[in-house]
């Protein structure tokens, strides 16, 4: 039987040049570019984040993900001597950890990189309080392997760590990339995620303010990034992809916030794919808008009835991914495709350090 167009993953590609792949953030964090989409006028405007205001319904209800990025990526080595590279992958949260002899394990999963690939059983050394055993190698360079440490896991990471820029972004991490691939209003108690959650990376304090001071409401919803926010789909019909599992918290002033802009008839739109994943994730999970801490494999896709969130900001996505699928089941497929073509036409730089989107 052949497959609809909408579920085929060749439908979700296009071509992006090279040198619009973001690899610095801009100058400001506001000062990136904003592409709006209107699906009422079935209009694409071109603007710039700092006057967001003017293209936000005064009315809205804007929800954020408050988490926090960790330093996932440390280097140590074998007892050979040879250099190894460790990108954590499991939230720190989600992280279960037991007491051995004096130290604390866990067994987490990531990524192993070393010129000889390291056997299962070898232990590689980060300090003298902090190393790792290798364990099961999986598919794509995943490896099951031991943590073991003395001491606080969080404040090790943060010490010897680079924050794990992702792969399209063709330089080591600097130090300007600890405040840059963080959001302004991270939360300190939500440090965990191995990824940013990227489309809050231009908002400022400022702008926070002037949003207040309009009268937009913020709230905001927990999401701890993993690597899967990576994971290419890989299924040719994309109704076929399992989606990886991600751990969400909805507080109750959220969910609060909610229902008052659903009952008066308000806008909610997501700051970002993470945080439309945990709303969308919440009542798919426990089947209703309320309070809500668990895990969710909510894949969202064409044909999808979005059940809390009226329209998105969010950042330029790859081809064939899971986030291209799920703004594009919100405004239809060929709608953004064809704004992706304008953006490119336009010079917007593209993924984690590139320019906005607004779908309304």
């Amino acid at each position: 039987m052949e497959i609809p167009e909408d579920y085929l993953l060749e439908s979700y590609n296009y071509d992006l040049p090279e040198d619009q792949i973001a690899q610095e953030p801009a100058d400001r964090r506001d000062g990136s570019r904003l592409l709006v989409l209107d699906r009422t006028t079935n209009t694409t405007t071109v603007s710039t984040f700092s006057d967001l205001l003017d293209h936000l319904p005064d009315n809205a209800l804007l929800v954020a993900n408050n988490s926090r990025v960790i330093p996932a990526r440390v280097f140590g080595t074998k007892p050979t001597g040879g250099r190894v590279e460790f990108l954590l992958l499991t939230p720190l949260p989600l992280i279960q950890s037991r007491e051995k002899d004096g130290w604390t394990t866990a067994t987490v999963e990531g990524l192993l990189r070393a010129s000889k690939t390291p056997k299962p059983g070898t232990t590689i050394t980060f300090t003298d309080t902090f190393c790792l055993v290798a364990g099961t190698a999986g598919e794509f360079g995943r490896w099951q392997v031991e943590l073991q440490w003395k001491g606080d896991l969080t404040e090790l990471f943060t010490e010897l760590g680079h924050l794990p820029l992702p792969p399209y972004i063709k330089r080591p991490d600097c130090e300007a990339d600890r405040e840059r691939y963080q959001t302004t209003y991270a939360n300190v108690d939500k440090t965990g995620s191995v990824a940013a959650p990227t489309a809050g990376l231009h908002f400022t304090p400022e702008i926070r303010g002037k949003i207040q001071d309009k009268g937009i409401e913020w709230a905001e919803v927990t999401l701890y990034v993993g690597y899967g926010t990576f994971s290419p789909v890989r299924a040719k019909d994309i109704r076929d992809h399992q989606m990886h599992s991600e751990y969400i918290e909805v507080p109750d002033s959220t969910t609060a916030a909610i229902l008052k802009a659903k009952a008066e008839g308000r806008p909610v739109i997501a700051v970002g794919t993470t945080s439309a994943r945990t709303l969308e994730g919440m009542v798919r999970e426990s089947g209703k808008i309320g309070p809500f801490q668990g895990e969710t494999t909510i894949f969202i896709s064409p044909g999808y009835e979005f059940k809390v969130i009226d329209g998105i900001l969010t950042n330029f996505h790859l081809p064939e991914s899971s986030l291209i699928i799920m703004i594009s089941a919100l405004a239809g497929r060929k709608t953004i495709l064809s704004a992706y073509e304008h953006a490119l036409k336009n010079g917007f730089r593209f993924f984690s350090y590139g320019d906005a989107m607004l779908i309304i």
